[in-house]
């Protein structure tokens, strides 16, 4: 397993305010590329699940699943009505202009892997018809939308790991 905090945030160094979902796509890329090797189940949670898209398009041969947590694909085109707005809420202009090079929504996306999203009922930040988009845009036939009752975006009740644990171990299961 390798578990990694993007530059600028957890405990990485440098400052979120010069992070980009570009260069956050690249380290993520250099990660998987230098530190493991052969099939991948990737798993995102938030913005984390549009770069896990990202790079399941980047390396498709080495995608055995993915698992987007309340995945917030194309979040600076949903969630701002410019780049300006997306300054007064805290992100660069650069951040948003990243975010608007990497829009997938607008066009099937080419992942053929299973896919499983889990998404919270109440979901504040990112709306569920986000989710069912998603779904709707990824081109694998093997995609699953599960809505948890009550959720919010953290989905970090115990029932609510529980639930993304047990996901994450049918994703692992060899295929039959």
């Amino acid at each position: 397993m390798l578990r990694f905090d993007y530059s600028g945030t957890g405990s990485s160094e440098g400052r979120f305010e010069d992070g980009t979902l570009g260069a956050w796509l690249e380290e993520s890329l250099a990660a998987i590329d230098q530190l493991t090797g052969g099939p991948l189940i990737l798993i995102g949670s938030s913005m984390g699940g549009w770069i896990a898209l990202h790079l399941a398009l980047l390396r498709p041969e080495r995608m055995r699943a993915l698992a987007g947590i309340a995945a917030a694909p194309d979040f600076t085109d949903w969630g701002f009505a410019d780049g300006a707005e997306a300054e007064r809420q805290g992100l660069t202009t650069g951040f948003w202009q990243s975010g608007q090079q990497l829009l997938l929504l607008d066009k099937p996306i080419a992942i053929d892997c299973p896919v499983r999203l889990i998404h919270g009922e109440q979901d504040e930040e990112v709306p569920l018809d986000v989710a069912f988009r998603t779904m709707r845009a990824i081109r694998s036939a093997d995609v699953q939308l599960s809505v948890l009752k009550g959720g919010g975006h953290r989905l970090s009740e115990p029932h609510q790991i529980d639930a993304i644990l047990r996901t994450v171990e049918e994703l692992l299961e060899p295929a039959s």
